[in-house]
């Protein structure tokens, strides 16, 4: 745990505080009922919601606050992206530079320049507020001023200790971000592999991690240093002439393809190869009745504890 970490257990508590009686726009989460066994547990957990960059429907994305929502809500994995810093550190954003359009420097301004996470030190990456700014995508998004990008044992540590949550151990789907043909922006695939598997090992966590990536060349390099982390194979908005070709030259148990292309021959013929199918990024009832209709093992979402109240709603949560 760095120094940045210590605060963690006291930050959780208040963010848990703070959504207790929160949900999905506008409804209450509660947990998940509980199933006696057999064939109704077996329908109960048949389709994993997964929180993307935590929830971000509801709370700043990839920051603490939206992670410790998601696990309120009671989401069965979280999703979130790294970048690495100038030293090193693993840090959790989506974008290789900092996004003026959802954090503030640290005296309230907006950002006039959006310089690369890999050229910034951990520590001035910290200085900046990605709280404050609600996200114009998701106007009913809570802003919680104050939130940093947090480092990845941050989130580590929040998975050790969920505040109380009970049921299943959550997991957590760590994409690893790479732009091709940028070195400025991020260390190359080898390197990046072997930040993130040492952080796994040292977070006794590796059980409950599932690494993926558009960049297939990570994957290997993670395979390569440590067979037993799960992997799942991300694909764009297109359709691949062979899903599941992709996954098998690619290492992974899973794929995880744009929630649009995906069709039923396409779930069928790669459950019958033995891959798992994670769908991104499903909102909405329509979505998620059509995924929940081709029998994907997981979704995506921004919305999980509106995904959670859907599935309870038809009697599979």
């Amino acid at each position: 745990m760095t120094r940045h970490a210590a605060p963690i257990l006291a930050l959780v508590a208040t963010v848990m505080a703070s959504v207790s009686t929160a949900g999905a726009p506008g409804e209450t989460p509660r947990p998940p009922a509980k199933a006696s066994g057999g064939a109704a547990a077996d329908a109960v957990r048949r389709v994993a919601v997964i929180g993307h960059r935590g929830a971000r429907a509801a709370r700043p994305e990839n920051t603490l606050a939206a992670f410790a929502y998601a696990l309120k809500a009671g989401v069965d994995a979280i999703e979130l992206d790294l970048a690495v810093t100038r030293d090193d550190h693993l840090v959790v954003s989506h974008d290789p530079l900092v996004n003026g359009d959802l954090c503030l420097e640290p005296d309230g301004r907006r950002l006039t320049d959006r310089a690369p996470i890999r050229s910034l030190t951990l520590d001035e990456v910290r200085r900046f507020d990605c709280g404050t700014l609600r996200n114009p995508r998701f106007p009913d998004q809570i802003p919680v001023p104050g939130q940093r990008i947090p480092t990845f044992e941050e989130v580590l540590a929040l998975l050790r200790e969920p505040a109380g949550r009970a049921g299943p151990a959550v997991r957590l789907l760590v994409e690893m971000k790479t732009v091709p043909g940028r070195p400025d922006l991020g260390p190359p695939p080898d390197r990046l592999a072997g930040l993130v598997v040492a952080a796994v090992r040292a977070s006794g966590l590796a059980d409950r991690l599932t690494i993926q990536s558009f960049d297939h060349r990570v994957l290997t390099a993670v395979r390569a240093l440590d067979p037993s982390i799960a992997l799942s194979a991300l694909v764009a908005e297109n359709r691949p002439a062979d899903p599941v070709g992709v996954a098998k030259a690619a290492g992974a148990g899973v794929l995880a393809p744009h929630h649009e292309w995906i069709g039923a021959d396409d779930v069928r013929a790669l459950h019958e190869a033995g891959v798992k199918v994670l769908v991104w990024t499903a909102n909405g009832a329509a979505a998620w009745d059509r995924l929940l209709d081709l029998g994907v093992d997981g979704i995506i979402t921004d919305d999980p504890a509106g995904l959670i109240a859907h599935l309870r709603g038809k009697g599979l949560r």
